[in-house]
């Protein structure tokens, strides 16, 4: 038996584990947090950089990436190292605000894609009108829009559990925040419910209407190809966002205390926390945009004068 502080008197008990389990857990929680900083930020810098980027589109793309960077930057390395030493370290202070990081960091997310599914279906369903009814201007106003509100939504949240509420701690080294069951449901409407709604109703419409421009092949333009494109690419990053939230949410609505339900949690916390690496693999996957801005980053070109002119769609279709 160990304790988390050993020279407090209230502190926890720590979990001890083998040696080779905190090695191994270790080494996954460094690769973990280090493969999505680094694949975002990818993500971030050729958005960023590049002018042919400099899209609506691509903006809420590189919000979602500040989003995901955020997760592997914080919050994978602090939940990691407390599941792995069962103890707080961070002190008091930073145990409540970690939790009002947390909520505005997925809020914000899941307002990113709620924004790409809309700025998607005016793309797909009038795109002669699209460059003037979406603008970068417009596109920036909702970035700001969507990480106010989260942040207020955060605050609305968490402020009984944080400011009035007892502190559920028993113990020094301990990092609870408890959230009213109410609470739960009106964030799973809020959060996922409400979103996930617009978000599927609007990409049925971009399939429909999809369906039916190809019946209308002499009529489809390369635009409208490329937006359709992009609308598919998008929408697989929607998809595995939804599967991954989904389950975590049910979960959470049966809280438990055995190892069963814990362990069970656990895995749910740790998919969602690793969806934030998923994103920029897609992208390589389906945007060669991408995959030649990548090259230029990692072979240092960027530096090269003139280089944010450099040329990302080879092929029209690739936009």
């Amino acid at each position: 038996m160990d304790y988390c502080f050993s020279n407090h008197n209230l502190s926890c008990i720590k979990e001890i584990k083998p040696k080779v389990e905190y090695f191994f857990l270790y080494i996954f929680i460094s690769l973990a947090s280090v493969f999505t900083v680094f694949l975002n930020l990818l993500v971030i810098i050729s958005i960023s950089h590049f002018k042919q980027l400099h899209t609506p589109t691509n903006l809420l793309i590189l919000s979602l990436a500040v989003a995901d960077l955020l997760v592997g930057l914080i919050v994978i390395p602090l939940m990691g190292i407390r599941y792995i030493e069962t103890c707080w370290y961070f002190g008091e202070t930073f145990c409540s605000l970690f939790p009002f990081i947390l909520y505005t960091i997925v809020s914000a997310s899941l307002g990113n894609l709620v924004f790409i599914s809309i700025d998607r279906y005016i793309a797909v369903k009038d795109p002669l009108q699209y460059p003037t009814r979406v603008t970068t201007n417009k596109a920036v106003f909702c970035i700001i829009l969507n990480w106010l509100c989260s942040s207020i939504y955060s605050v609305i949240m968490l402020y009984d559990a944080i400011f009035i509420s007892e502190n559920p701690n028993t113990c020094y080294g301990d990092c609870i925040v408890t959230v009213k069951y109410e609470y739960v449901l009106t964030d799973l409407i809020v959060s996922l419910v409400a979103p996930c709604s617009v978000i599927i109703s609007l990409y049925g419409q971009i399939f429909c209407i999809a369906k039916y421009q190809a019946r209308l092949i002499n009529s489809v333009t390369n635009v409208s190809k490329s937006e359709k494109k992009a609308a598919k690419t998008l929408g697989i990053v929607i998809a595995v966002y939804l599967l991954c939230w989904i389950p975590y949410y049910i979960t959470s609505l049966f809280p438990g205390h055995d190892s069963n339900e814990s362990a069970v949690m656990n895995i749910m916390c740790w998919i969602l926390y690793l969806n934030s690496s998923i994103n920029p693999l897609i992208y390589a996957l389906f945007y060669q945009w991408f995959r030649i801005s990548t090259k230029h980053i990692l072979s240092l070109k960027i530096f090269n004068p003139s280089s944010e002119y450099l040329s990302l769609f080879p092929d029209v279709n690739d936009h």
